[in-house]
């Protein structure tokens, strides 16, 4: 298969990118070399590489930042998908495409009984971001229904792994502690410790992606997620129990979000059911391994 990624130098892409040639896939990636929102590079891109599956990953993806900068977010996340969906329909190569959403357009969960999250559950997006992204899934399905487009869209939940930037929270949790632990420091720095998030280890994500190009039926959305939440404070625990430091977690208002959900667990029955997945990295194996990038960094 020749798949093309967008945004393909990002910590997703990466993964992605490695996971498609050890399948054997013949891999193009672009990314800041062609503006998504540009009509014209996007097309020569796509014709130039007459994909048989695009993964569109490029996005802006800092929830956030969003706040500070909504319209730059929906320009890129909201006009960078349909610029891709129209280039696909004209590159000549009838494309499967990958289109990543988020877990977060689905906001805040106020009635336990719908947890875990399916994908038939209200959508309340709460941030620029989350708006962004569901604008994005109302382009999608418009190619799919309007123009017959051969798509797929995902909404992972947390995703984590080694290389990510210390924009998210469970990065910035290890590459604070290996500094602090490093320089003799007493303590770091921490946000909101008492949101639980579904995590995947990255490496299970791009798994999913794959098989969800060859399997997930065309118009479907899936979550991919883990089926379990985890508090933040807990994965503080881990972090800090796997790098053997000692050290005080001290809040810090600057790293708290104007609007917080407190709860995200997603259901992934529907990604089962059309490819058999199952997340197969253990949440300590990714945690040592996020360590273990972090002190490389240093």
């Amino acid at each position: 298969m020749r798949s093309l990624i967008t945004g393909g130098r990002g910590f997703v892409g990466h993964w992605l990118a490695a996971h498609l040639h050890d399948q054997g896939d013949e891999v193009v990636v672009i990314d800041r070399e062609v503006e998504i929102t540009d009509p014209d590079a996007v097309l020569a891109a796509l014709r130039d590489a007459a994909p048989d599956a695009i993964y569109h990953l490029a996005a802006l993806t800092h929830v956030g930042r969003s706040w500070d900068e909504p319209l730059d977010v929906l320009r890129v996340n909201v006009l960078g998908t349909g610029v891709l969906l129209a280039a696909a329909r004209e590159c000549g190569s009838d494309p499967r495409i990958l289109v990543t959403s988020s877990a977060e357009v689905y906001g805040t969960v106020a009635d336990p009984s719908l947890l875990p999250i399916a994908e038939g559950a209200p959508l309340a997006p709460l941030t620029p971001y989350a708006a962004s992204k569901l604008a994005a899934e109302a382009l999608v399905s418009q190619a799919f229904h309007g123009h017959g487009q051969h798509t797929v869209t995902v909404r992972p939940f947390n995703h984590i792994g080694p290389g990510q930037t210390p924009n998210f929270a469970v990065a910035a949790l290890a590459k604070r502690i290996v500094e602090a632990d490093r320089d003799g420091a007493p303590s770091i720095p921490v946000g909101n410790l008492t949101a639980r998030r579904d995590f995947t280890d990255v490496r299970d994500v791009v798994r999913a992606y794959r098989l969800l190009i060859e399997a997930g039926e065309p118009g479907g959305v899936y979550n991919v997620c883990s089926g379990r939440d985890v508090p933040i404070d807990e994965i503080a625990g881990r972090l800090l129990a796997l790098a053997g430091a000692s050290l005080t977690l001290e809040p810090d208002p600057g790293l708290l979000r104007p609007v917080e959900v407190p709860v995200l667990r997603g259901d992934p029955t529907r990604l089962q059911h059309a490819t058999d997945w199952q997340p197969e990295i253990a949440l300590e194996h990714t945690l040592a391994d996020v360590l273990a990038y972090w002190r490389s960094a240093g």
